[in-house]
């Protein structure tokens, strides 16, 4: 094989060295000698080459990427033949692939998993979009580049959801310790299969190690077909129970238990990567790029000095300039007076906004059978100031919700424009939206939009004291509901005290 290194395929991309293989192709770092710079030569091997199934899956491969135009996808140049061997000319990435860099290292650093996840989440998505399923989601398909970017190639396996294809049911394609149940059951791919194996990946990234070991690929598909993928937090006891709810969320057996689509994946990732990140309190590399990309209320959990280091330094040297500017002036004119300054006024401190003792209801508008009421009798204990005492959910045995929400919410008549809320728990890790509004609640409906529930904060991971900001503007807003919309590793969630501050 080596004897092909200098030759050109069709008098123009010239095979420079080998940089990996597989069962069908082998990949070349090459010279395009017309528009000079590096490229990629997947190169289809000559003992296949006359197999009709695989090379129009070769050549499958090429269409299908050739549609996709995405910054974490590695993109298809040019395509051709050579002497009866088909070849694809890819974008040419220097760097390392996600598996070398977990095998270099270890596990990764949480912010820094998350951060691939999205961008790998991101590449799925734009091929999802034009209903292309990879099949083959792994580390060893994802290439980091320089920057630190990731980009995600080898749809080598990949093909259309409305194309029935090579690859029958019945046929296990893709590395098995990835490998979703329907895969390796050789059922119908979707989607969702791939999201799935992104979650084995983003398991790997934050333990070091993929979550299955058999004495061969057969036994390790069968795990996936039948047990639950290690529990995350025992790996690794600081990542935090809303990345855990991601993983176990993408990784479950049942589709209909999975994220639907990528943009549930996508959100999920954003929030918890902006709270990983105002956790860490730092932000480095690829992390710091991708928090950029973020929606503005997941940018908002950030602090402006890791979303913008930039702006923050200038804005230093900013205040060092004034600080100089004002001591010259003081120096200047000291024989003027006292040259003392007039000190601004104190930061006005939050205040806690008064409720009455009986302001606080239970809400579960969605309740489709059982008792409707969430401890009614408790909901005072929310607000009485003291921390001791719980209003509490009902129980839920396999710690899911199984509608949208359930909450408490207060009545802060005749109404105010909140800035923060303050929650107390007992049972931290669960996830919250704050919503409010002006006119008095539906029991039977959750109605959202200007005359229903306004969304003004939220938390994915409630810590036991959690300060959340509230986007109110100057609308005063008489009620305001805290919906619980997971309940983490709990069976039921306990709200100690709410505050509303201004």
């Amino acid at each position: 094989m080596s004897t092909i290194l200098g030759t050109s395929l069709n008098g123009r991309y010239r095979l420079e060295a080998r940089i990996g293989s597989g069962g069908m192709s082998t990949v070349y770092r090459a010279f395009d000698e017309i528009l000079e710079r590096q490229v990629a030569v997947k190169l289809m091997n000559r003992e296949i080459a006359s197999d009709s199934d695989q090379l129009e899956r070769f050549r499958r491969e090429a269409r299908a990427v050739a549609q996709l135009s995405h910054p974490h996808v590695v993109g298809v140049i040019d395509a051709g033949e050579d002497d009866g061997r088909p070849y694809i000319v890819l974008e040419y990435v220097e760097g390392e692939t996600l598996k070398e860099r977990i095998r270099r290292q270890g596990r990764l650093p949480v912010t820094e998993a998350v951060a691939y996840a999205i961008e790998i989440a991101r590449a799925l998505g734009a091929a999802h979009s034009r209903h292309i399923v990879h099949r083959d989601v792994k580390p060893q398909n994802v290439l980091l580049d320089q920057e630190g970017s990731a980009k995600v190639t080898d749809f080598g396996i990949a093909r259309t959801l409305e194309e029935d294809g090579l690859t029958a049911d019945g046929r296990v394609l893709g590395t098995t310790d990835y490998v979703s149940p329907e895969q390796a059951l050789g059922q119908h791919v979707t989607g969702q299969s791939d999201l799935y194996s992104l979650g084995v990946v983003l398991y790997e990234m934050v333990t070091g190690e993929v979550p299955f070991r058999g004495e061969n690929q057969v036994a390790v598909a069968m795990k996936h077909v039948r047990e639950e993928i290690p529990d995350v937090q025992t790996k690794r006891p600081e990542v935090s129970a809303a990345l855990a709810s991601i993983i176990e969320t993408a990784t479950a057996k049942r589709q209909d238990e999975r994220y639907a689509d990528d943009a549930e994946l996508i959100a999920d990732l954003e929030d918890v990567l902006a709270m990983e990140t105002a956790r860490s309190g730092s932000a480095t590399g690829e992390v710091t790029s991708v928090l950029r990309t973020l929606p503005s209320h997941s940018q908002r959990r950030v602090p402006l000095r890791l979303r913008h280091p930039m702006v923050m330094i200038l804005s230093l040297l900013a205040v060092l300039a004034i600080v100089g500017g004002a001591a010259v002036f003081l120096a200047n004119r000291t024989h003027h007076g006292s040259g003392i300054l007039p000190q601004a006024p104190p930061k006005a401190a939050p205040h806690q906004i008064t409720l009455c003792t009986s302001c606080a209801h239970d809400y579960n508008p969605d309740a489709l059978s059982g008792p409707k009421d969430q401890h009614p009798n408790e909901v005072g204990l929310a607000i009485d100031g003291n921390r001791n005492t719980a209003w509490t959910t009902e129980t839920y045995y396999d710690n899911t919700l199984g509608k949208p929400g359930v909450g408490l919410y207060v009545d802060a008549k005749p109404g105010v424009a909140a800035r923060s809320m303050l929650i107390d728990t007992a049972t931290p890790g669960y996830s919250v939206v704050i919503y409010a509004r002006r006119s008095p609640p539906k029991p039977n409906v959750f109605d959202t939009g200007p005359n229903g529930w306004v969304q003004v904060g939220g938390a994915p991971d409630v810590h036991p004291t959690q300060t959340i900001r509230l986007n109110t503007g100057v609308v005063p807003y008489r009620y305001y509901l805290v919906w619980i919309t997971d309940l983490g590793n709990h069976n039921q969630v306990a709200v100690n005290e709410i505050a509303l501050y201004t």
